[in-house]
This record gives C-alpha cells, sequence and structure tokens, in this order.
C-alpha cells in the first residue's frame, strides 16, 4: 500500500506498508476522490508525541469497494460510496449517548489518521461498514460528496450546536471552508441576519451564495464593537466560531445575548489554555450556553446530508476552488493547504471518476 503521511512529527512524505486487510464487518475502498484539510497541517507539525509516526494522513474521502468481509450486507464489490471523516465501531455504550464521536474514548470516532492510517492511500480500511458507509446517489459527483464527508457535516453542526431558531441573528466567525458551510446551515435553519466575519473575496463571494446578509471585516477595528455597531447594541442570539484566535472566541463570547449560544469548531491545538473575561453586564450569570463540537460522522449523517444535496438546498462543490489529478497529486494539494494561498478555499483531489 503506497500513501502520504507524516514520517516523523514536522516531516511528511510517502509510506510504503502492507495491504490492509477487511475484518468480517469492514470492507477496502479505492479512492476515487480525496482532499486535504486543515486538521490534517496540524497532525503533521502541531501534534505532541510520537504516535503519529509513520502514520498515513486524510480523512475526506469518497471511493469503490474492492473488497469486503463476510458479515457486510448492505453493500456490494464495486459501489460507490462515500466515506465520512468519523467512523466509530458502534459498539460502545456511549454511542447511546449520542457521542460517537468520542465513543471508547476522547476522538476515538475520528479512526483515520489518529488512531489508524488514513485515507491518502491507494487503499482505504472502512470499520463498520454497514453503519459508516453511504452510497454515492447517482446524481451527486464524488468532488461534491467529498465536501460532505468533513466540511458540511462540520460546518452544520455549528449550527446544530447553536441551536439556530427561525429569525435569529447569527454570526460565524471564520469563514474558510467550515464556516461557509456553517453560514449555509445557519441559513437553512432558519437564521435572520447573518453576519460573517473574513477578509478573504473569494470567501465572502462564496458566504455570501450560502446566505450571509453582512461581512465584518476583523481588519477594520474591534471585532465586538463592529458587531454590537451592526446589531444597534443587541448582539447576537448565537455565534458560531469556526476559526481565529483567543480574542475571536472572547468576542464570540461578548456579542452573544445573555440566554444565547455559542458553538466553537476551532481547534485551539496550539494554545493550553485562555481565559474567558466575566464581567459585566452578566458577569458570567447571563445564562449563555458554549458547547465545543466534534464532526458527526456514520451512515445516516451522511445519507441525510447527501439528500439535502440531492435536492439542491445546498451545494458544498463552490468550496472546490482547486483540482488535482491522480493520487500522486495528493502531495500537491497538501503543502497548497499548508500555504493557504489567498485564492484557495478547499482543493480535491481526483482519482478515477
Amino acid at each position: 500500500m503506497k500513501g502520504f503521511g507524516v514520517i516523523e512529527k514536522g516531516k511528511v512524505g510517502w509510506l510504503y506498508k502492507e495491504d490492509p486487510w477487511c475484518d468480517r464487518d469492514e470492507v477496502l475502498v479505492e479512492p476515487v476522490a480525496l482532499a486535504p484539510c486543515t486538521s490534517d497541517i496540524h497532525s503533521a507539525y502541531q501534534m505532541e508525541g510520537e504516535y503519529l509516526k509513520n502514520r498515513i494522513l486524510g480523512h475526506e474521502s469518497v471511493g469503490r469497494i474492492i473488497e469486503k468481509g463476510s458479515a457486510v450486507t448492505d453493500f456490494s464489490i464495486g459501489d460507490m460510496v462515500v466515506i465520512p471523516s468519523t467512523t466509530p465501531t458502534w459498539k460502545h455504550p456511549e454511542i447511546q449517548d449520542s457521542y460517537h464521536q468520542h465513543a471508547g474514548g476522547a476522538f476515538s470516532g475520528i479512526n483515520f489518521s489518529s488512531y489508524e492510517d488514513g485515507t491518502f492511500a491507494d487503499k482505504i480500511r472502512v470499520r463498520s461498514a454497514d453503519m459508516n458507509l453511504a452510497l454515492l446517489p447517482d446524481e451527486i459527483k464524488p468532488e461534491t460528496a467529498c465536501m460532505v464527508t468533513d466540511m458540511m457535516t462540520t460546518g452544520f453542526h455549528g449550527a446544530e450546536l447553536s441551536e439556530v431558531k427561525f429569525g435569529d441573528t447569527v454570526v460565524v466567525f471564520g469563514i474558510g471552508p467550515v464556516g461557509l458551510m456553517a453560514v449555509a446551515g445557519a441559513k437553512l435553519m432558519g437564521a435572520g441576519k447573518l453576519i460573517a466575519v473574513g477578509t478573504r473575496p473569494d470567501c465572502i463571494k462564496i458566504a455570501k451564495e450560502y446566505g450571509a446578509t453582512n461581512i465584518i471585516n476583523y481588519k477594520e477595528g474591534d471585532l465586538a464593537e463592529q458587531i454590537f455597531d451592526l446589531t444597534d447594541g443587541k448582539g447576537v442570539d448565537a455565534s458560531i466560531v469556526c476559526g481565529g484566535n483567543v480574542d475571536t472566541f472572547n468576542a464570540a463570547f461578548a456579542v452573544t445575548k445573555n440566554g444565547g449560544n455559542i458553538a466553537n469548531l476551532n481547534m485551539f491545538t496550539a494554545v493550553p489554555g485562555f481565559t474567558i473575561p466575566i464581567g459585566p453586564p452578566s458577569a458570567f450569570l447571563g445564562h449563555k450556553t458554549l458547547r465545543g463540537g466534534l464532526c458527526p460522522g456514520g451512515r445516516r449523517r451522511m445519507e441525510r446530508l447527501l439528500s439535502m444535496v440531492a435536492a439542491n438546498r445546498v451545494d458544498p462543490s463552490k468550496l472546490i476552488t482547486h483540482r488535482f489529478y491522480g493520487l500522486s497529486a495528493i502531495e500537491d494539494a497538501f503543502y497548497l493547504m499548508k500555504d493557504k494561498p489567498k485564492d484557495l478555499i478547499k482543493p480535491v483531489v481526483l482519482i478515477d471518476a
């Protein structure tokens, strides 16, 4: 098996390993569409310890089944399938508590590249196939479905965690690919005024297409003050944090109304901790709810989101700005994601469309 991943912390390259094998409830998939993610960059350059040494990266993928275990009943060899980023075994008690992302331990549902080799390879092993995979609808391109596996499910989860209601004033901090999907999700959940915070022209354009009614440039003044000015001093009902730093997070807390919700999707991997100011007016007694969440996965989540794409409720392919071809091009796509040029939103690698 050939794959692209972490050779050692801070060093990435091609890895060559024995071919994976599939257990009774597992399948092997050859990739058709792959996409690098910011978290792949975090894994390669920011994670502490040696546990990712010689680990293939990647967790956003669509492919074709080439082998299956005897207990897999819902899928056949040759099926085109969507592989969610989160693929738990569905055998842990936490599943019944609705925390499948952490079933069996923190982040344990995120198997790819965290606990086993990821999807930047010529063969991908998928555990609990009947519970995790979703068939690729004929009317959806593999590259579009690839945006569903992480970006769409994560961004929409931000809208869910912030409990957006009809007519709510909502702000999304950071409009990279996850933030853009949070904008789309908040609109679909009924947001009224929908504020997007960002500076990149291409991202601003797509944010407006997804439903943003107002754009705030954090470089043009104090972030919280700009939001209060835009809301006549009232603040927002819901904040969704998809990027930025500690100051961004504190601005989200400050502008959220008493009784409102703050959802955090940002990975603060380089920050050991920070202080949330609790001064007036509510002195930390304002009935604000703060939630942080990891991307939901599994078969039904993918099927539901894919049905929205098929019904033209949302088009996640708008995120794609760069296309590469062939498995070997994953290296170029990875470094593009690392460098983040201004015209980049999301790259995709197409192997056999």
